[in-house]
């Protein structure tokens, strides 16, 4: 596993610290691509992020992804709901908190499940 820091669009070109650490997600074999739950546009920074790694090297669209939302106690209900319907489809996703421990097994789970299919 590795600490990635956050990819900015432009990466692939040479743009910000991120583009000397796209090397190092070739040898990771799943991508989790974090996203916080307070960002605007869920789907265009996730589209963004995906392009940048499809720029960089295509063949890492080949490794199982999963998208986590993180920052879930910043919402409330309704704009928990609302969350869902920026998330690509059919995209395997988890919600999570660092905070309240929201959805940290399901997402150690769904990372072993997918550490198992590589």
């Amino acid at each position: 596993m590795a600490d990635i820091p956050g990819i900015i669009e432009g990466a692939s070109e040479g743009k910000g610290l991120a583009a000397r650490f796209l090397l190092h997600i070739e040898r990771n074999a799943v991508l989790l691509l974090m996203i916080g739950a307070d960002t605007p546009d869920i789907g265009h920074t996730y589209a963004m992020l995906v392009d940048e790694l499809k720029a960089h090297n295509p063949e890492l669209l080949d490794k199982p992804r999963l998208l986590v939302i993180s920052k879930m106690d910043l919402l409330d209900d309704e704009a928990k709901a609302a969350i869902t319907t920026q998330i690509p489809q059919p995209l395997d996703h988890v919600y999570i908190s660092a905070i309240t421990g929201q959805g940290i097994p399901q997402l150690k789970d769904k990372i072993w499940g997918l550490l198992g299919k590589g």
